[in-house]
This record gives structure tokens, C-alpha cells and sequence, in this order.
């Protein structure tokens, strides 16, 4: 279970580094988020239509796995795409497009919880059931009890660490772009997530067989 437990912190590093190398010559002329956010702002909405493929997977994952709630996950992921589109016509490209995408995302969800107490602190995720082609059963089962470790220990983090580690882990948010979405300071931000990730780590390696 250890290489498990080391793709908490190794996942978003790899996948960025691995795929940015793999994929550079492909991506060389892709516009950046902010010169399309700029795009959208002056009518074109292809733009804004590229953007939301970019983003639309990972800042569903990070309202899913935050709120624990399909549905209130879908109702906080349409309200966000509809600030950002109404935030077109005042955008400026001050900070990184994703520290203002979830900035935006942070501040809906908290909005939500506030309207819905009853979805505070309670989670109905179920571990993803998928498997590799060709993958044994053993190899299969184990993945699987390591997921619904993972989404339970998720359940029970305090709100600011689960937020601080789905920032980083979904959004690709660094430590000082965490606290600027989040409203707090560096150190904080930083605190929040390395005990997030020592927690969710700890509920990875725990042995299945405990009663």
C-alpha cells in the first residue's frame, strides 16, 4: 500500500511534469487561460467554450470531493460557471485564470454550505469500481478498498484541510495560490495541507483487516 500512499503527493507532480513533457510540441501554441478568459471578454465565445473543457473536469472533481454530494456538487458547478461568465466583463488578468476559477469555486461552496447545513460534514461518495484491462482481481480489490479508505478519510478532515488538499490535488493549486483562494496566509495554507495529506496517507495504509 506505500505506492499508494505516495501518489497523494506525487500524482499532481507527475501527471504535470510527465504530460507537460509528453505533450509540449502539441500544446506550444494553445493560448493560455487568461488570453482566453480576454477573448471571451471581447465576444468570442469558442473561447470561453475551450476554457470550459479545460476546467470543467477538475473543478467538478474538487466540488464532488469537497461537498461529498452529487447533487450538490452539480448545483454549486453550474452556479460557478455562471459567475464566471458574468465576471467576463470585468476579468483582468491580475492572478493565474485557475486561482480566480477557484477562488470562485471556494467561495460557491461556502455560499452552499451556508443555504444547506444538511450537507455539512456528511459524505455519500462511493469508491470508483473501475479497473484496468488485464489488472488482477487481487490488484483490483486492493485499489478499491485504498478509494473508499481514501474518500472516508476524506469525509472526516476538517473542512479547511479537505479544501486545502483539493485545491492542490484537483485544481493544481500551489501553497501561495491556496491561501489566495482560500483567505489565508501562507503558512496556514501550508499547515492545512501537509496535515491533510499525513491524515489521508495514514487512512491509505491502514491495514483492511481492522475491526
Amino acid at each position: 500500500m506505500a505506492a499508494t500512499a505516495d501518489s497523494l503527493t506525487a500524482s499532481t507532480a507527475a501527471l504535470g511534469s510527465e504530460a507537460a513533457l509528453a505533450y509540449a510540441p502539441a500544446m506550444a501554441h494553445a493560448p493560455d487561460d487568461s488570453a482566453l478568459m480576454l477573448r471571451y471578454q471581447d465576444g468570442d465565445v469558442a473561447a470561453f467554450e475551450t476554457l470550459y473543457r479545460r476546467h470543467k473536469d477538475p473543478v467538478y472533481r474538487y466540488l464532488l470531493r469537497l461537498s461529498g454530494h452529487h447533487e450538490a456538487a452539480e448545483d454549486v458547478f453550474q452556479e460557478v460557471w455562471g459567475k464566471i461568465i458574468k465576471a467576463r466583463e470585468s476579468y483582468r488578468p491580475t492572478a493565474k485564470f485557475t486561482t480566480f476559477l477557484y477562488r470562485v469555486a471556494h467561495n460557491c461552496f461556502i455560499d452552499h454550505v451556508r443555504r444547506n447545513r444538511r450537507h455539512a460534514g456528511a459524505t455519500e461518495l462511493k469508491p470508483e469500481l473501475c479497473s484496468d484491462e488485464g489488472e488482477s482481481l487481487e490488484l483490483t480489490t486492493e485499489r478499491q478498498l485504498a478509494r473508499q479508505r481514501l474518500a472516508e478519510a476524506l469525509g472526516t478532515l476538517p473542512e479547511e484541510q479537505r479544501d486545502a488538499f483539493l485545491l492542490h490535488e484537483e485544481g493544481g493549486l500551489s501553497v501561495d495560490e491556496i491561501a489566495a483562494v482560500t483567505g489565508s496566509n501562507r503558512e496556514t495554507a501550508k499547515s492545512r495541507l501537509r496535515y491533510a495529506v499525513a491524515k489521508l496517507r495514514a487512512a491509505i495504509d491502514e491495514p483492511a483487516e481492522t475491526s
